[in-house]
């Protein structure tokens, strides 16, 4: 009897210990799963990101960074997932994508010679590339994968160009307003637009051009609100004159 009940609590032992073991290989298994799935995020993330700048002005720099970013994804995943072959060649196929586009030595087209695109649609799909952009890049750098330098060089061209975007719609909206004689609408546009220029850390060439212009704009449009607002006195006064004319003339008598 004491035999049987010994197997027993042995058997329960066993089979305590191997759901025990089971369930902690699960756990690992989960993990890594979850592990694999955020690296296989940031590589998805990084490719949309190099099928979105070729709507931005040319940098090799830039292609670099992203694609090493892209294959220590893949190395790290590689690392979670050994018995995955494909990763293996995926990481050569990434390693000749960094070197060749290390090899590029075309120079970098200036972000001041970014062209804005017509459609409203267009622009918005280029501003949030240009935010997530500069979220890749701060992430690499807080990572250690991008010295303080390279980070500071790519971070200010994006700034740069999301500045643009922001000046000229704002120049561009006050215009119109402009034309069709808007000019309170169109003075707030434009009043936004320096002030935006105003707030950006990085003073360049190209804020002291936008300045100028913006201004000489404004100062037409503050003389076409004085004579405006003169003639508008003036029609205003007449009208009270005719009143009181009215008022004090002669009662005709019936």
């Amino acid at each position: 009897m004491g035999i049987i009940i010994a197997l027993i609590i042995a058997l329960i032992i066993i089979v305590v210990v191997v759901s025990a073991i089971q369930q902690h290989k699960e756990k690992i298994e989960q993990e890594q799963r979850g592990k694999a799935a955020k690296q296989k995020a940031i590589i998805d993330e990084t490719e949309e990101l190099l099928l979105s700048i070729a709507n931005l002005p040319n940098n090799p720099n830039l292609v670099t960074i992203l694609n090493t970013r892209s294959l220590n994804a893949t190395k790290a995943m590689a690392a979670i997932l050994p018995e995955n072959k494909q990763l293996l060649a995926r990481i050569k196929e990434m390693e000749t994508r960094v070197s060749a586009s290390k090899s590029n030595t075309s120079e970098a087209a200036s972000e001041q010679s970014f062209t804005l695109p017509d459609s409203e649609q267009q622009l918005v799909g280029v501003l949030q590339c240009i935010k997530k952009l500069r979220l890749t890049l701060k992430s690499e750098q807080s990572k250690g994968n991008l010295d303080p330098q390279t980070f500071t060089q790519e971070d200010n061209k994006l700034s740069a160009m999301q500045l643009k975007i922001g000046v000229e719609t704002l120049q561009k909206r006050g215009m119109i307003a402009y034309q069709k004689e808007m000019l309170g609408s169109s003075r707030q546009y434009l009043e936004k637009a320096l002030q935006t220029i105003a707030d950006n850390p990085i003073q360049t060439e190209y804020c002291t051009i936008k300045r100028q212009e913006i201004s000489s704009v404004l100062e037409e449009i503050t003389s076409a609100l004085k004579n405006t607002n003169a003639k508008d006195a003036a029609k205003k006064a007449k009208s009270e004159e005719d009143d009181l004319d009215l008022l004090f003339q002669p009662k005709k008598k019936w």
